[in-house]
């Protein structure tokens, strides 16, 4: 591990933990009508819990207001979301596209289990075959998983292998430039896409070789 990975890891525990905590406070009276639109509209459990992994290749339990049809992989098995998938309500297409489904995992950063900016994580049982597909896949695994990310604001959410392997070069370079100046720039990004900038750059970074 790098240096500059040793010292984010440490700066981010820092930092991370009241952020989110001050960022929670502003986001409860909006997760909580977000909890009554869900609880109005489909049924089943209004907060969706998934196992992920994190640093390390640890698995945890993230947090996320449903936006599908309760168990709507019974049938298929874990597989990701496509553009116009028929299992998102009305409402969950909402709460997508304003990312306020994504606002319970402050209490993952909260719990240490996510940072605020970091690769995003999956799930075990795609990332499993992910490993053996995707070279150099569990170099994201470094650092803590982020609820945004270096990637997420460069590109669409996963729908295919290839669409991994693009994302697997801004991961990596995230985790090779992190610092405090890269994750401003994150920052700054993400707030670009919530306003319907989606796509900020054109080209994908230049991935510096192993250190």
């Amino acid at each position: 591990m790098s240096a500059r990975v040793t010292w984010a890891i440490r700066w981010k525990a820092v930092v991370d933990f009241p952020l989110a905590a001050v960022m929670l406070v502003f986001a409860i009276p909006v997760i909580l009508v977000a909890i009554l639109a869900v609880r109005l509209t489909s049924r089943g459990p209004v907060i969706y819990t998934q196992a992920r992994v994190g640093r390390g290749g640890r698995v945890f339990t993230i947090y996320k207001i449903r936006t599908m049809s309760h168990d709507c992989e019974s049938l298929t098995g874990p597989r990701w979301s496509m553009p116009g998938d028929p299992r998102v309500t009305p409402v969950g297409n909402v709460l997508r596209t304003l990312h306020i489904d994504e606002l319970p995992q402050l209490f993952n950063v909260i719990r240490g289990d996510m940072a605020l900016i970091g690769p995003r994580p999956e799930r075990p049982e795609i990332c499993k075959e992910l490993r053996r597909a995707v070279p150099g896949y569990d170099r994201r695994h470094t650092l803590k998983p982020g609820i945004t990310g270096f990637a997420q604001v460069h590109l669409p959410p996963d729908s295919c292998l290839q669409s991994v392997r693009n994302k697997a070069i801004y991961d990596r370079f995230y985790t090779q430039q992190v610092g405090l100046l890269m994750d401003l720039k994150v920052y700054i990004c993400t707030a670009f896409k919530l306003v319907g900038l989606r796509r900020v750059y054109r080209r994908p970074p230049r991935v510096p070789s192993e250190e």
